[in-house]
């Protein structure tokens, strides 16, 4: 057993448990940041998402495979937010103190099992609905061990062609910014 790579890995997952224990307790903090992405105060997770509209930042990741073919993961049907729609592969907050990279890797570990992850940064925009402002932080998979995903998180995980992607009458089965998101990074 390779015990430095087994140590990382064990914290990651203690972290990923932290972290789930405190979304189930409602005690998630979030970072509440500027345009710039500079935190300028902190404020909980329920609190970002009831019509405040604190910016908070939040990291997703597009794995795209050999063929062009793009992962995604459908969003569980108990999710206040946008259930059932198909999304980003990984999608998910930063907390308090927390830096992206590492909100990266532990969100990829948490929705698809993900624990050697390798990923080049895409952009950063702000998306906004009438609930939230989101400072969105999006990535490439550029190398990553198996794919696992759990079902307690992401109701399913599939590739999709971008022909299946690009045709109109597919458009309502995604997120709308997943949609944004391919135009600007994927497409």
């Amino acid at each position: 057993m390779n015990l430095a790579y087994t140590l990382p890995v064990l914290l990651l997952a203690a972290l990923v448990a932290w972290a789930l224990r405190a979304r189930r307790r409602g005690r998630e903090w979030l970072p509440v940041v500027n345009k710039k992405g500079e935190v300028i105060g902190k404020a909980t997770r329920r609190r970002c998402h009831d019509g405040s509209r604190l910016l908070h930042p939040v990291v997703h990741l597009h794995v795209v495979a050999p063929s062009g073919e793009i992962l995604l993961q459908k969003r569980g049907k108990r999710k206040a937010l946008l259930p059932g729609k198909w999304d980003a592969a990984v999608g998910g907050h930063v907390s308090a103190g927390e830096p992206v990279e590492a909100a990266l890797k532990r969100e990829s570990l948490e929705e698809l099992g993900i624990t050697r992850l390798t990923a080049r940064f895409l952009g950063s925009y702000i998306w906004e609905t009438d609930r939230e402002r989101e400072l969105v932080h999006a990535f490439l998979c550029t190398g990553r061990d198996e794919i696992r995903a759990n079902t307690g998180e992401v109701e399913e995980a599939r590739f999709w062609s971008r022909t299946a992607i690009e045709e109109p009458a597919n458009a309502a089965l995604f997120t709308p910014n997943f949609l944004h998101e391919y135009a600007l990074f994927l497409k």
